[in-house]
């Protein structure tokens, strides 16, 4: 039997890794909207929510006895949320996580969807969950006005059936979608685009020319980002057996460029999502077939999981935005992290925007930073441990 569904605002939340200092809440008025028009004996059998950014749609869910399947593209989501369900003192037994790349088989009765930034990784979402929608599901998506587009609304009525909207409330919208039958026994396009490759061009050092595998809501999925264009060429080269990490990985473009110009080294990709670190791995085998080359793929928070004083050169191209929010945490965090993890001698190399101001922040950090180079727009940072 379920009970009454508490709002976010009744409820213990916060972002993950938990500051004080942080004044971003870990939801927004989205989730409100959607937790409010939800009646939680409306939602019976088997729940999942999709794209819960910081776990406030799962554990308000969870504070009326529903138990539920999240599935999440961020591992920063997923500890979130257990965070916020072990503060609110819920059990996390009514509770299943499942990453976007894990396997899934189980009908779905109700979907929630917290519109993802990614349109890319929506459609890939919905075709995967297609086949376990029946025409009895309900599905309610949840977004921002400035998140929901034509184009949202396009791929729910061609991936699942007619879709409508909700009236605006404080700048945020509902999604109803109702299974088409005949969508449902439809078997998947075979033209799926996913995941896209590009081949690199021929001006950026060592990786020039070789393929770029990109899954669905990977950063720039169809182009070379500016950033790591203007990186590539200044990368170090080491002749050692060096453990070199690829922070942010991303598609892992930094990090396969690093193995080819250090071809002794053990390279580490690590990233937050789970779409990108596929990305990489399949990057990195595209030029290295399995048993040709060694590497490490691990999704993580940063640098969190290494062990102190284990590496000797960390790559980054910090993130400068958090969903809709614009904050240098994530890249502080980065270069903390990387700093406890680096070797005496090791280097923390750094690709941004000269606006950004990181040559402070690490002249703080490391008491050092020198300009490897830089144009009108970027700049890429070098902070040594001393």
């Amino acid at each position: 039997m379920t009970g009454r569904l508490r709002l976010p605002e009744e409820l213990d939340l916060a972002r993950f890794p938990a500051d004080p200092r942080e004044r971003l809440r870990a939801w927004d008025a989205s989730d409100e909207y959607l937790l409010r028009e939800t009646e939680a004996a409306s939602l019976t059998g088997h729940v999942v929510v999709f794209g819960d950014r910081w776990g406030a749609l799962t554990t308000s869910l969870l504070s009326a006895g529903i138990p539920v399947t999240q599935i999440s593209d961020s591992y920063l989501a997923q500890q979130a949320t257990l965070a916020n369900v072990s503060r609110n003192g819920f059990s996390s037994s009514d509770l299943e996580l499942v990453s976007t790349v894990g396997d899934f088989s189980r009908h779905i009765d109700s979907l929630l969807i917290r519109v993802p930034k990614s349109l890319a990784l929506l459609e890939d979402q919905l075709r995967r969950l297609r086949p376990l929608v029946g025409t009895g599901t309900r599905i309610v998506g949840t977004g921002m006005v400035t998140e929901i587009h034509t184009s949202t609304l396009r791929a729910f009525e061609r991936i699942l059936g007619p879709t409508r909207t909700s009236l605006a409330v404080r700048k945020a919208r509902l999604i109803f979608c109702e299974p088409d039958p005949a969508l449902l026994a439809a078997p998947t396009p075979p033209d799926d685009p996913r995941p896209l490759r590009y081949q690199l061009p021929d001006d950026i050092g060592l990786a020039s020319g070789h393929t770029v595998v990109n899954y669905a809501g990977t950063f720039s999925a169809d182009h070379l980002d500016i950033g790591t264009r203007f990186f590539l060429p200044q990368l170090p080269r080491r002749s050692d057996a060096a453990h070199i990490v690829d922070l942010g990985c991303g598609n892992g473009v930094v990090g396969l460029a690093a193995a080819l110009g250090s071809p002794k080294a053990s390279v580490t990709f690590v990233d937050e999502s789970y779409q990108a670190v596929a990305s990489a791995q399949a990057t990195f085998e595209a030029t290295f077939p399995p048993g040709t080359r060694t590497a490490s793929f691990q999704v993580g928070d940063g640098m969190s999981g290494f062990e102190r004083g284990s590496v000797d050169l960390v790559l980054n191209n910090p993130p400068f935005h958090t969903h809709q929010a614009t904050t240098d945490a994530v890249a502080w965090r980065m270069f903390t992290g990387s700093r406890a993890a680096l070797r005496h001698g090791g280097e923390l190399w750094v690709v941004g925007n000269r606006h950004l101001g990181y040559h402070a922040k690490l002249k703080r950090l490391f008491g050092n930073c020198d300009v490897v180079a830089s144009n009108p727009k970027f700049v890429v940072l070098r902070a040594r441990r001393q």
